[in-house]
């Protein structure tokens, strides 16, 4: 495009939902950033909750998938006209983003767009956390939240691994939901000790959830936190939990994780698994980036399971 301006969506507080669609000023890319024309993208709860509070102007957006325009100066990366998926730590919903070429992947042409954007920010965190477990092979994984975005992958990806997998829900009509994402055993509410004990638990729900899946996790078993849907403020009887012996808790944020290893590593391999049929998001919602301020919404609303997936272009 040019000097010309290019559409982005940026908070707005003086309109219903706080994001808009507004002319900003177009990418600049350092000689390690490639500039992508953004076909999709794709919503997650972290990015839509903090443009409630952000200033006029803030640029939210991590997920994005589209096509290379300019290469990377350096050399790195790929060429024009490469489809990618990226990653970004804001502003990825835009016409055009610049992203260092450390954070794409190469889609095959069997992956579409929409499918693609959804696999960054939920993809990963799904992916990188399973990694804290080791050897997955006929471990036991519990998936609590297993009906978001994360735990939806979180449980496909556990079970390509060869996990045996238990995925924990709040609601009875959510069982049949999360079975299609190869979850194996499904627990309704907030009592884990059927299914126990677990090897590795990841927990999104934090609140009167955590403390049951503290005391249920095998001898040298791991929890890894990522969130706290029903309550940040929680108790447990920690003497369960060191009594056991080796059991470990860890504090997971996928931003802090990809300062480890970069986001193309984990996203070739996430696209390699949706190629292979292994692994597969359920978008619930699909829409063009003009209904942003309704969809975040709806997002905030929890009135759609699954993922929310936004087009630019077809």
């Amino acid at each position: 495009m040019g000097t010309d301006m290019i559409r982005a969506v940026v908070v707005d507080p003086d309109v219903p939902g706080r994001l808009a669609i507004a002319l900003v000023d177009p990418p600049s890319a350092l000689p390690n950033q490639a500039i992508v024309e953004v076909a999709a993208i794709s919503l997650n709860r972290g990015e839509v909750r903090r443009s409630l509070s952000a200033a006029a102007g803030w640029r939210p957006g991590w997920d994005f998938a589209g096509t290379i325009s300019v290469a990377a100066a350096d050399g790195s990366g790929f060429p024009v006209g490469t489809r990618v998926v990226g990653f970004l730590s804001g502003g990825a919903w835009a016409e055009e983003v610049a992203v260092s070429t450390d954070a794409i992947a190469a889609l095959p042409d069997s992956v579409d767009f929409k499918t693609a954007a959804t696999l960054p920010v939920a993809g990963l965190t799904a992916l990188l956390a399973l990694e804290k477990g080791g050897n997955l092979l006929d471990r036991s994984v519990l998936i609590t939240g297993a009906s978001g975005g994360v735990g939806y992958f979180a449980c496909q990806l556990a079970a390509a691994a060869g996990a045996i997998v238990t995925a924990q829900v709040r609601r009875s009509e959510l069982v049949e939901f999360v079975k299609t994402a190869k979850a194996h055993q499904v627990i309704v509410g907030n009592r884990f000790d059927q299914f126990a004990p677990y090897d590795l638990a990841l927990d999104s729900v934090g609140g009167d959830v955590l403390p049951g899946v503290l005391e249920n996790l095998a001898l040298d078993g791991t929890c890894v936190t990522f969130g706290a849907t029903a309550g940040s403020e929680v108790t447990f009887n920690v003497s369960k939990f060191y009594g056991k012996g080796g059991l470990n808790f860890y504090g997971f944020i996928l931003f802090h994780e990809l300062t480890k290893q970069t986001a193309a590593a984990g996203l070739t391999r996430l696209v390699k698994l949706v190629e292979q049929d292994l692994l597969k998001p359920h978008i619930d919602l699909e829409a063009s980036w003009q209904e942003i301020a309704q969809v975040a919404q709806q997002l905030t609303d929890r009135r759609f399971l699954g993922k929310a997936v936004l087009q630019l272009r077809t």
